[in-house]
């Protein structure tokens, strides 16, 4: 996850200027795992909250979803949603080695298109799984490596890491051209939604340089509607069709994620961090702030300090 906040260069320094949208997926990988069953391997019914995708690499599995029986060859893939009540054995009693990882991710648009995926089992000659084999057997082959050695090194896990990132990569093409996002309508609506994205996260680094209240009275979603030649009414409709939210709620969460970013360094004060947020005063952010959060910016970073030193501590008695 990366943070992109910044103190900008002061107005007329800077010739030109190429902004690359705010990188700040996270993907959570939960019981990641490779494993040779016997014939008798009989799983039992469960659930789940997060998202799961089962590969078998030799053998037959037969997997029950939702009360709904499927015959996984190898080399197929099962893609669950969070919540699907599934088990899993042997499809012809014979042992069967399967992959397994279950993850959640809080990119909003990857969710809008997890949620909108019909398709439950993948063959092994589809176009999902032709794409994704190449990064899928490099994610296998690391984790195994890595599962061998417990003490492995920073640098491992993080190729690991990368090759994790890869991988979605690969599953956001594959699962996109599976769900027909890239037909004309559907496609279009994506581009959009990014475009009235990018223009935000734009409208937030201009109020790094600019007075905050001036600028929500001169710039705001109706300029951005108009730039782009669409309504405020059909901006906000394709903007929440594709990230679930509106533009508004959107741009107050990353203004917070900005603040909180900024308050996690000690070294600044809140009355700078006021300003290189292009607040007015400090009282005007304060209050904003604990709007958003609950809390103000000062009992915000008490918590997260009274935090850190919770596990130092823990660290230290671990040690």
């Amino acid at each position: 996850m990366m943070a992109a906040t910044f103190i900008p260069p002061i107005l007329g320094q800077c010739i030109s200027e190429a902004i690359v949208p705010d990188v700040k997926t996270t993907i959570n990988l939960f019981g990641m795992h490779l494993r040779k069953v016997s014939g008798e391997w009989d799983y039992p019914v469960h659930t789940h909250p997060q998202y799961e995708i089962n590969y078998v690499l030799e053998g037959e599995q037969l997997f029950i979803v939702n009360d709904r029986h499927y015959i996984q060859q190898a080399g197929a893939l099962m893609f669950l949603q969070p919540g699907a009540s599934h088990a899993s054995k042997s499809g012809n009693g014979k042992p069967f080695t399967y992959f397994c990882l279950h993850f959640d991710i809080d990119d909003r648009m990857f969710l809008s298109l997890l949620s909108r995926l019909d398709s439950v089992l993948f063959g092994a000659n589809s176009n999902v799984v032709q794409q994704l084999r190449p990064a899928l057997n490099k994610v296998i082959e690391m984790s195994s490596q890595l599962a061998e050695h417990s003490a492995a090194k920073l640098t491992e896990r993080m190729r690991l890491q990368s090759a994790v990132f890869e991988l979605f990569g690969q599953l956001w093409e594959a699962l996109s051209a599976e769900a027909d996002l890239h037909s004309a309508v559907s496609y279009e609506k994506v581009q959009l939604a990014h475009q009235i994205r990018n223009k935000l996260q734009g409208l937030i680094y201009q109020q790094f340089k600019q007075d905050a209240a001036a600028l929500n009275q001169h710039y705001g979603i109706d300029d951005i509607a108009a730039e782009l030649g669409i309504s405020v009414s059909h901006c906000n409709r394709v903007f929440r069709q594709v990230f679930e939210i509106s533009p508004r709620v959107f741009l107050s969460s990353e203004m917070l994620h900005e603040a909180k970013v900024l308050l996690n360094d000690p070294q600044m004060s809140i009355s700078q961090i006021s300003a290189i947020l292009g607040y007015r005063d400090i009282s005007h952010f304060s209050r904003q702030f604990k709007r958003w959060y609950g809390a103000s910016p000062s009992e915000y970073r008490r918590s997260n300090e009274e935090k850190n030193i919770t596990a130092a501590a823990m660290d230290e008695k671990k040690s």
